[in-house]
């Protein structure tokens, strides 16, 4: 799901009291830029996730903002959206809050979120995988600010531990299917408004490039470079390394479930127990 480059600085209403504008910080990770997303509520407006620090992108969200600025929430510490955090909180007045446990070791939130915290009539979901820090954010009437957890226009980067966990972003992706969301707002790319098919396709998207990654695994021992090279066909230059952390992410899953083994010489299938079926396949 794609979307043309959208106005940049400019309000882009998403749903009654909701709007977005996008970061002037565009790049393979980050697709035409981060969506700060301003949320009206009783007391004012709150802000998730401003991305950038440009004067002109925080002047804009100021402007567009309703009443005053009581909140401004992080989804995760990765840079292009805690940038903007700072400032944009200390010319406001307001609080960044933000995970209790941050992933960053120069940021602490001054209001610290536990799973389940409500505020701005929002609810806090602890959905780590990404980051082990990631916070999404539910709001009345089945909306969903998902951050980096969700998104359509691409699918997320799941880093090896202690940044990420596949297991732990396959969970974060049941609960958020449980909720039954109407709508998911991500942190790059357009609303996703047909949610349970999105979040389907994202689990077995997972799945299948597991059964992708077990099947490149042979008897001997294989070192990564090898093991990208039989999973990815071509991927570009400034990709790649965000193709290796996923590669390393989802093989870390395969050791954690029996499937795998890491030694010094790189990766290899494990041996089945006794009396399971071989089904190696033939060299």
């Amino acid at each position: 799901m794609r979307e043309a480059p959208p106005p940049v600085g400019v309000p882009l209403p998403a749903a009654p009291g909701i709007s977005r504008i996008v970061a002037p910080n565009p790049g393979p990770m980050t697709g035409h830029g981060t969506n700060c997303w301003l949320v009206a509520h009783a007391g004012g407006t709150a802000i998730i996730d401003p991305g950038s620090d440009d004067p002109a992108h925080l002047h804009a969200i100021r402007t567009a903002a309703r009443g005053p600025i009581t909140h401004v929430l992080l989804t995760h510490t990765h840079r292009d959206h805690l940038s903007g955090a700072r400032p944009l909180a200390a010319s406001a007045g307001a609080p960044v809050c933000g995970f209790r446990n941050s992933a960053s070791p120069s940021f602490t939130p001054d209001m610290a979120l536990d799973d389940g915290a409500r505020l701005a009539g929002l609810t806090a979901l602890h959905t780590p995988g990404h980051a082990t820090d990631h916070l999404c954010f539910a709001a009345p009437g089945g909306i969903v600010f998902t951050g980096d957890h969700v998104m359509g226009w691409s699918t997320t980067m799941v880093p090896p531990a202690p940044d990420g966990s596949v297991r732990q972003f396959l969970d974060g992706l049941a609960r958020l299917r449980a909720l039954a969301p109407s709508l998911l707002l991500p942190a790059h790319g357009p609303a996703i408004t047909r949610p349970d098919s999105c979040l389907r396709g994202l689990i077995a998207h997972r799945l299948a490039r597991e059964a992708r990654i077990r099947a490149a695994l042979g008897p001997e021992a294989a070192p990564l470079a090898e093991l990208m090279r039989r999973v990815y066909r071509a991927i570009p230059p400034a990709l790649r390394r965000a193709a290796e952390l996923n590669l390393l992410a989802h093989l870390e899953k395969l050791q954690q479930d029996g499937q795998a083994v890491h030694g010094h010489d790189g990766w290899r299938i494990a041996p089945a127990p006794p009396g399971a079926p071989d089904h190696t396949p033939p060299a």
